[in-house]
Formats: structure tokens, C-alpha cells, sequence
């Protein structure tokens, strides 16, 4: 019976992706429009037929085109958001609607190469050769067609091996405000992880950080199996979506071999950010702190494309850093991505002050999935670890003053005698790997020695 289902689902899964694939092919004439008016980021036309995603080339005064993509329309006009500088755009100017999807060319010739969001070359060689191509915004999966996380996943940090047990398959949310050091984070979990391929999607961030991760997070051996999509802030909101989505369906296809991928994407704040740029250009109203109904849609639609693959077949595994503005963890990015994601690690600058790296908040973070991939004892491990932090963290000013008195808790009492050793667990070198074995038994040294 199991066998039935799952071969119908993959029979659906392929049935509804060749099906999109022939919907960009219409037929009959090209109905070409005119630009009528630029307001913001927006261009408004007229006269042309064409759906919402589809692309347009706008001709410019000197003959050149910029391609857009359609957002929105009404009545007779239609919303487009250029995917670059909109220099030389003139009143009148042709808008040619363009018969091809939004697809992107994906294979092994993109291992080891750094992208834009349109899938061209950052890093100065010639393009990748890819003879397949797939849908730039993926083909659903029927999620009882996915493989069930069942397997731990080797992401090389201490901390999280242990204490926040990462499954693979798993999607998680790496929260941390601004300098708290998430970047770093990530550049050792790239470094570290037992993953096939490793896909890295730098949405929004400063140019400066592109060169730097890959120079020293990746390095020459990281980045031969890594495949980094770039779109900076200084490029346009569409170009920053698109980012994400590239990253996502190079992962996606990758998976599909059968392989098991890390997916890195920093920032989902700044994805969102982007939806509402286009949202509020468009002329959606503003609600939770400026951000339109459309970003709350578009977060979901992103992140539910990784995890692991039909009947077990490849998997992604995803973390997704959230800006939280001004520290404060329940922003509403923040709050709806907690509510999407299988976990979160919060990043507290407080215990980056004290000294403490990577500075993850044990008490406020979780892996919703670390009860179903670890066994009894180190469940029991995790919890007694959990006890004693939060006992001394709540009685910390009491111990800093002197003004506890020994024998008043006893938890208490054993916290402040193994705290100098719970704090050298915490903390670990940028370039030390810690695997996962390694983590369970320093875990378990510390508390079952005295």
C-alpha cells in the first residue's frame, strides 16, 4: 500500500511540473505595450497582454532593453518591477512581453561558481553550461510524500551538535541582531558540515561581506562544493527575490540527485524586506510595521521548498538568519518565522559581551525536532545542562555581588562549581570543528565528573 501511494505521489509531483512548464508557452501574436508612467520602483504600461510573474523587455531611448517583471495590474495597466537600473526609460517607450518562463539552468557545472540573481557569473568566468533547467519558483511536494527527519545532522558546532541537536531535512532559524556574529556562524557550520553540496544565498547583505565569505567563511575548499548565489543591497528588490529563489532551486535540484544539501540563506529579514518594497509599490496597504499582506505569503512559499526529498530520495537542509531590529526577538519577521521554521537559535549580544562565542541563548532556543533524532540519555543530558544554565543565569547577579549563600540550592550550589567548565563548552574557536560524537561525550564528561 505504501508503495502504491508513493509511486502516485512521485506520478502527481512529476504531472504538476510538466504542466507548469508548458504554461509560459502561449500562443498567437506578441501584444507589445507602451510605458505610460514610473512611479518609485514601479513602471506602469498599457496595451500589453501578460500575466502576473511573467517578464517584459522595456526598450530604452538607446535601443537597449531592462527586462521587468509583471507584479500587479489594474484595469488596463500592468505593474512592472525592473530587475535593474531603469536609466534611460522614456515616456512611450516599447514594452515586448517575452514568451519564456522564469526558469534557471541548474547542474554540477555550477559547483565552486558565485552567481547573481539571474544566474550569471560574479566571479569573472565564462558562464556554467547546465543542460537541465527547472522552474525558478519550484513544484510543490506533497508533504506526505516527504521522508520524515530520522538522522542527526554533523554541523561541526559544539553547541548545537549537543544542546540543539540539528536533524537532516531540518529548517531552522538562526535569530541575532546586528554584530552579534551569525555571519561567523554560518561560515563554520559551511566549513564543518557533512553535507554533498552546499548552497549559499547572500540576500541584501553589504558587497564588502559577499568577498569576505567567500575568502574566509568558504575558502578554496569550501567553495569546490559550494555554489553561493550574491545579490547585495544595492541591487533591486526583484533581483534580491529572485536571489532566493535561485538559491532555493539549485538546492532543490541537487536534492533531486539524491544528494544531501546544506542551504545557508542570509537573510530572510532582508527577502522580506524586499516583498515589501515591491508590496507598497504597488499599492498594497502597509500593516504589521510597514510590511504588506504579500511578505507574510511570500515567507512560507520560500521556506516550505526545503526539507528532505519524496520517499527519502536527497534532502535540504536549511538555516535561515533572522534580523531581529533593536534585539527584540518578537518583530514581526521574527515572529513569523519562528511560526514556519523547525527550530530557532537565538544569538544573544549579551553573552557575546561576556566573552562567550558562538553567543547562542540556550535557554531561548530550540530544535523542535532533537526529541525524535537523540536518544534517552542524552535527552537526559540536555535537560540537566538546560537546569543548571538557567539557574545560574537567574541567580547571576546574586553570585556577581557575593550575595548568595552556599547551601541555600542545591542546583544553584552545582551550577556555580561547574560554571567555569560550562562556559569553556559554550565557547569555541572560529576554525575548530567539533563533530558530533565529540559533543555528545564533552557534554556528558562535564556532568557526569566532578
Amino acid at each position: 500500500m505504501n508503495q502504491f501511494r508513493a509511486a502516485r505521489d512521485q506520478r502527481l509531483i512529476q504531472g504538476l511540473g510538466a504542466a507548469a512548464a508548458r504554461l509560459p508557452s502561449t500562443s498567437g501574436p506578441v501584444v507589445e505595450g507602451v510605458l505610460k508612467r514610473v512611479v518609485g520602483l514601479t513602471l506602469e504600461a498599457v496595451g500589453c497582454q501578460v500575466q502576473i510573474g511573467g517578464r517584459c523587455r522595456v526598450l530604452g531611448a538607446d535601443g537597449h532593453g531592462q527586462e521587468a517583471e509583471v507584479v500587479g495590474f489594474s484595469g488596463e495597466r500592468v505593474y512592472l518591477m525592473p530587475s535593474g537600473e531603469m536609466h534611460g526609460l522614456t515616456p512611450n517607450a516599447r514594452v515586448i512581453p517575452l514568451r519564456q518562463a522564469a526558469e534557471v539552468a541548474v547542474g554540477d557545472a555550477l559547483l565552486g561558481r558565485v552567481l547573481d540573481g539571474e544566474g550569471q557569473p560574479l566571479d569573472g568566468l565564462p558562464k556554467p553550461r547546465c543542460e537541465r533547467r527547472v522552474r525558478l519558483n519550484g513544484v510543490p511536494i506533497n508533504p506526505l510524500a516527504r521522508a520524515p527527519i530520522t538522522d542527526p545532522l554533523d554541523v561541526g558546532v559544539r553547541v548545537i551538535n549537543s544542546l540543539l541537536t540539528v536533524g537532516r531535512g531540518q529548517r531552522i532559524g538562526l535569530f541575532a541582531g546586528t554584530g552579534v556574529g551569525k555571519s561567523t556562524l554560518l561560515g563554520m557550520m559551511t566549513r564543518f558540515t557533512s553535507a554533498d553540496v552546499i548552497v549559499v544565498g547572500l540576500i541584501g547583505e553589504r558587497g564588502r561581506e559577499v568577498r569576505d565569505f567567500i575568502d574566509h567563511a568558504l575558502g578554496p575548499e569550501g567553495l569546490r562544493r559550494a555554489v553561493v548565489v550574491a545579490t547585495p543591497a544595492d541591487r533591486s528588490p526583484l533581483m534580491r527575490l529572485r536571489g532566493a529563489a535561485l538559491a532555493t532551486s539549485i538546492a532543490e535540484h541537487f536534492r533531486d540527485q539524491g544528494k544531501h544539501v546544506l542551504l545557508l540563506m542570509d537573510s530572510l529579514t532582508r527577502f522580506a524586506q524586499a516583498q515589501r518594497e515591491i508590496g507598497l509599490a504597488v499599492g498594497e496597504p502597509p500593516t504589521t510595521r510597514g510590511y504588506p499582506p504579500s511578505v507574510f505569503a511570500k515567507l512560507p512559499h520560500l521556506v516550505e521548498r526545503a526539507g528532505n526529498g519524496v520517499n527519502g530520495v536527497g534532502s535540504i537542509t536549511a538555516f535561515y538568519t533572522v534580523l531581529t531590529e533593536g534585539d527584540d526577538p518578537n518583530d514581526p519577521i521574527a515572529d513569523t518565522a519562528r511560526g514556519i521554521l523547525d527550530g530557532h537559535i537565538l544569538m544573544s549580544r549579551a553573552i557575546a559581551d561576556s566573552g562567550i562565542y558562538p553567543a547562542v541563548d540556550i535557554e531561548s532556543s530550540v530544535s523542535r525536532v532533537a526529541h525524535e533524532i537523540t536518544s534517552a540519555p542524552h535527552q537526559q543530558l540536555v535537560r540537566r545542562f538546560r537546569q543548571l544554565f538557567s539557574a545560574h543565569q537567574r541567580n547571576k547577579d546574586l553570585i556577581s555581588i557575593g550575595a548568595y549563600q552556599k547551601g541555600s540550592d542545591a542546583r544553584v550550589d552545582a551550577a556555580i562549581a561547574l560554571w567555569p567548565r560550562m562556559e569553556e563548552f559554550l565557547r569555541q574557536d572560529v576554525q575548530q570543528s567539533a563533530d558530533f560524537l565529540g559533543s555528545l561525550q564533552a557534554l556528558n564528561t562535564l556532568l557526569t565528573t566532578t
